[in-house]
């Protein structure tokens, strides 16, 4: 049992458990290109969310990893087969629930670890914070902690050769062999000022990827996302840290 875990405790445990910081893990349940399984955004967000933790764990911080919430917001895909939508309203209450539960026994640090584009959950750590004003909700975006140009040569955010290498380190046995990896090629809206920062509209997804993938995956490798994970990790552990330990009325110099 790893004592962070909370699918792997019981109750023998966790009766006089005491835990500063709860991580909670959310990903998706959508097609990654040909070659990724389904499940990979909730992969990632449990493996890299239990070695995070992991890290944190052995330096002192009292950390507890939940179960991780298997769908996210996937509103741009309703045409792809299976790929399971949350509305953001419905991620908004199960949020809710398990911030309740969090509050009601004293465990006042929350950090929603995000594993899924389609996901925001910055509004309703906005107006949750307001219900709460006891917690401190915080939400991360791991795949935005390091700089990924020095780590993978073809860029991209879904199934691309980021996300192929680190399933290739994580769950090789749940990737298909190259020859079936499509290019992940995707086409530019016709309004150049929606590629810039400043102006957004969803993206219809089987209008600008055949393959589902929004990156090329060829120029990946198991030992690229051995690479990535170890670093991205303990950034995060190291972070897990500070936030577990922190006083939270003492946030700002």
């Amino acid at each position: 049992m790893r004592p962070y875990i909370l699918a792997e405790s019981n109750w023998d445990y966790i009766k006089n458990a005491d835990f500063e910081l709860a991580i909670l893990p959310w990903g998706a349940t959508e097609a990654h290109n040909y070659h990724l399984p389904y499940a990979t955004d909730i992969i990632e967000a449990e493996l890299l969310a239990a070695e995070a933790a992991r890290i944190a764990w052995e330096k002192g911080a009292k950390v507890i990893v939940l179960p991780p919430v298997p769908f996210g917001v996937n509103t741009g895909q309703s045409d792809i087969y299976l790929d399971i939508n949350l509305n953001p309203s419905t991620q908004f209450m199960i949020l809710k629930d398990i911030i309740e539960v969090l509050n009601r026994q004293n465990i006042h640090k929350l950090l929603i670890f995000n594993s899924h584009g389609g996901n925001d959950f910055k509004p309703f750590v906005r107006e949750l914070g307001l219900k709460f004003p006891k917690m401190f909700i915080c939400s991360s975006d791991w795949f935005k902690a390091l700089e990924r140009g020095k780590y993978f040569e073809n860029s991209g955010d879904h199934a691309e050769e980021m996300e192929t290498s680190l399933m290739l380190h994580l769950k090789p046995e749940w990737v298909l062999p190259i020859e079936k990896w499509g290019d992940g090629k995707e086409k530019k809206n016709k309004i150049k000022s929606f590629s810039e920062d400043w102006l957004w509209a969803e993206r219809k997804w089987s209008k600008v990827t055949e393959d589902t993938g929004i990156g090329d995956p060829r120029l990946a490798t198991k030992e690229k996302g051995e690479k990535f994970f170890k670093d991205v990790t303990e950034k995060i552990g190291r972070t897990l840290f500070e936030i577990s330990k922190a006083d939270i009325d003492e946030l700002y110099e």
